[in-house]
């Protein structure tokens, strides 16, 4: 009878725990995506109160039609340049062979450690009227002040520009991926039907690779939309400037978050669009890689205007931006010596070490309850447990594509409700005022870092998870495993690089987020990030240098694992298709 009930009380605890584990992940879900319903929500909830309604029929009347305007052309003159450039971009680099192809392969992922904002900030330093190409014009001409034309980069225009050569190889990746797992025989049917080359490329290769596009225009225009240091400083009116202007310079709460709730809705709609072409994307890349032996190879002109059109965003967007920030960076040699320097230097560090460690713990928790959920029945609902689970994971995901001034201001409401309930408690209770606990500290912050990148982790480490085999878990628990040992003893070891990925991804993601950090960040607390921003603001560009050059340099880290992971792929494709004899090579997988 003591065995019977000891075996009882071991499988009462070995429940309790798998139902805890799995029944968490929605709680955690719902925490984590609290600030962006309570940004949902709040536009409802305006519209059943007088003063709230008077609040949006005023901005409706005097700003909306500007921040949408604004805002729709400025993802329309992105959308078509990221457009252009990405592409022929990929397909140059995929389907042609000419001199420096290979180093312009990785080197057109490089704009992508230049935030825009950064690059905002050098091209205005560089073409102002006291900056060095219209001094040289000046020099060189004799011409003064009013005897020319310059166009003004601080413009809508400057703007479309600036983040166009910043945000294109979202595109570029995306699609090259596509042109390189698209199938060879349809490719070869079509020149056997008569087609040229770039025929095959217009009637053939692009439209396979239509959905990957549509991807890669997409989170282009997310990140548009989430913009604020450079349609801020090149001074532009969109939604993100006007909730600043709201939140801060009208004291309007509500108004804020009403501007947030329609900057929500439609980045949910740029994600809808997004999702349908991802679904359609299963008809694009059947059959191996149809880069390799056969690629065109371009001589002389055709060669030079392959090369010119692949260098020049690479020039625009990262080398142009990159040496003028090192001779900011090297005429401000003293304050590299200045301890305040230093300090933000290390608040960056700690904010971005401590997000980074968060987020990945919580996205192994959710990725690794979500594995167990799918081989667990619990009280003869586990299908059901198990599609509640992986909807929590993927709507944890969401915060990536929002925002983050609408993170920032979705944390901010329901964080300070929370403090304002602390302090009444103490003071009724211990007669203390505590003060602000949680939204006037760097906990905000963090809430709203993990928000706004657990989807990076969740992505990383659900992909590291897939690759190891469910028979590990099987063997574990036949040998006496629990869950948690299985976790921490088998899955752990094999997960270290796609956990550091994760880790360093956010880290990075972190040390570049500039609006969440100006609302959100306690008192006398700057980061690189802000210094960058503050300086810039004060027009002091030369003193924004250094913080500037650190988060490019940081910026430089993801870059680098992407290229390698591509070069890595592009090697086995190759072999692939032409495997040295006596050797047989597994299909690569996507």
């Amino acid at each position: 009878m003591v065995n019977a009930l000891r075996n009882s009380l071991i499988n009462a605890r070995k429940g309790f725990w798998a139902t805890w584990q799995q029944l968490s992940l929605p709680i955690v879900a719902l925490i984590i995506c609290l600030p962006l319903i309570v940004v949902g929500v709040s536009f409802f909830i305006g519209l059943a109160g007088e003063e709230q309604r008077a609040t949006l029929a005023h901005l409706f009347d005097n700003v909306i039609g500007e921040y949408v305007r604004h805002s729709a052309i400025l993802m329309v003159g992105v959308g078509l340049l990221v457009l252009v450039i990405g592409v022929t971009a990929a397909w140059l680099t995929t389907a042609c062979e000419f001199p420096g192809v290979k180093w312009l392969r990785w080197a057109l992922l490089l704009p992508l450690a230049m935030p825009a904002y950064i690059t905002a900030y050098t091209y205005s330093g560089m073409l102002s009227f006291e900056g060095p190409v219209q001094s040289g014009l000046r020099a060189i001409t004799g011409w003064q002040l009013g005897d020319y034309f310059f166009p003004e980069i601080r413009s809508l225009t400057g703007a479309i520009l600036v983040m166009g050569f910043v945000l294109f190889p979202y595109v570029y990746l995306i699609t090259r991926a596509a042109f390189i797992e698209q199938s060879r025989a349809a490719i070869e049917a079509g020149r056997t039907l008569g087609l040229g080359p770039w025929a095959s490329f217009y009637r053939v290769a692009l439209p396979m690779a239509r959905p990957a596009i549509a991807t890669g225009v997409t989170l282009a225009l997310m990140e548009t939309l989430a913009d604020y240091g450079t349609v801020h400083f090149y001074g532009v009116t969109t939604f993100t400037t006007g909730i600043f202007r709201t939140w801060y310079g009208m004291a309007d709460k509500v108004g804020a978050l009403q501007l947030a709730s329609l900057l929500l809705s439609a980045v949910v709609i740029l994600m809808v669009v997004e999702r349908i072409s991802r679904k359609q994307s299963r008809y694009h890349h059947a059959g191996r890689a149809q880069q390799g032996s056969r690629a065109m190879k371009l001589k002389g002109f055709k060669a030079f205007a392959a090369f010119t059109a692949c260098f020049l965003p690479v020039l625009f967007g990262f080398l142009l931006p990159a040496l003028q920030l090192l001779v900011w960076s090297y005429d401000r040699l003293d304050t590299w010596l200045d301890p305040n320097f230093w300090n933000l230097i290390g608040n960056s560090l700690t904010l971005a070490a401590l997000a980074a460690i968060i987020t990945v713990i919580f996205a192994l928790w959710l990725c690794y309850g979500k594995r167990v959920a799918g081989k667990r029945t619990i009280a003869g609902n586990g299908a059901t447990i198990a599609k509640i689970t992986r909807g929590s994971v993927a709507f944890a995901s969401l915060g990536y594509a929002i925002p983050g001034v609408v993170i920032a201001v979705g944390v901010l409401v329901p964080l300070t409700w929370l403090d304002h309930r602390i302090i009444s408690f103490s003071e009724s209770v211990f007669g203390v005022n505590p003060g602000l606990l949680l939204s006037g500290t760097i906990i905000a912050l963090l809430f709203a870092y993990l928000v706004r990148f657990l989807s990076i982790s969740i992505q990383t480490v659900d992909s590291g998870l897939s690759q190891i085999s469910h028979a590990m878990d099987e063997s574990g628990r036949i040998l006496g495993l629990k869950s948690k040992e299985v976790l921490t003893r088998i899955h752990f070891p094999l997960l270290r690089t796609s956990l550091l990925t994760a880790g360093i991804l956010v880290f990075v993601d972190v040390l570049k987020e500039l609006p969440a950090t100006l609302v959100l960040r306690p008192f006398n607390f700057n980061t690189l990030a802000v210094r960058a921003y503050e300086m810039a603001g004060d027009e002091r560009l030369a003193d924004a240098g250094p913080a500037a050059l650190m988060i490019v340099l940081a910026g430089l880290i993801p870059v680098i694992l992407l290229s390698r992971a591509m070069n890595r792929r592009q090697q086995q494709e190759a072999r692939a298709l032409d495997p040295r004899p006596g050797e047989i090579y597994e299909p690569v997988k996507a």
